[in-house]
């Protein structure tokens, strides 16, 4: 099964002092790279700043794109994980050794892989290859 850990926390390694955001970075390299040999890992990749964000809406035919997910909380996703797992406890064991899991949250997601969705996302891929 896969499993997306959306990573949150209260500062993001541009918030980070430079020596705080090398020593989290040396984290993050150990920790991808023993998921890597364990055969869970799947991809992952950090996000810019809640700032440099900018959120989409569709209302009536029309487009609004504003600034920022303006949220109500302290904690701003700063990155995930993508995994391959058993199950939701392994997912979860794997999750609790992310770096960030020890400054904020990691919030474990499964993936849709029903028959519908992966129905909707072949035919997708095929619309944009057959173009």
């Amino acid at each position: 099964m896969k499993f997306l850990c959306l990573i949150c926390a209260e500062k993001v390694m541009e918030q980070m002092s430079p020596e705080e955001a090398a020593g989290h970075y040396d984290e993050y390299v150990k920790f991808t790279a023993d998921i890597s040999r364990s055969g869970h890992f799947i991809s992952c990749n950090r996000l810019l700043p809640p700032a440099e964000a900018t959120t989409v809406r569709l209302r009536n035919g029309r487009i609004t794109a504003t600034d920022g997910p303006w949220v109500e909380t302290k904690e701003q996703l700063g990155g995930y994980f993508l995994i391959e797992a058993r199950d939701l406890n392994e997912a979860i064991r794997i999750a609790a050794r992310i770096p960030g899991a020890a400054k904020g949250c990691v919030e474990v997601r499964p993936v849709a892989e029903d028959a519908a969705t992966q129905k909707v996302l072949d035919a997708g891929f095929r619309h944009v290859t057959d173009q």
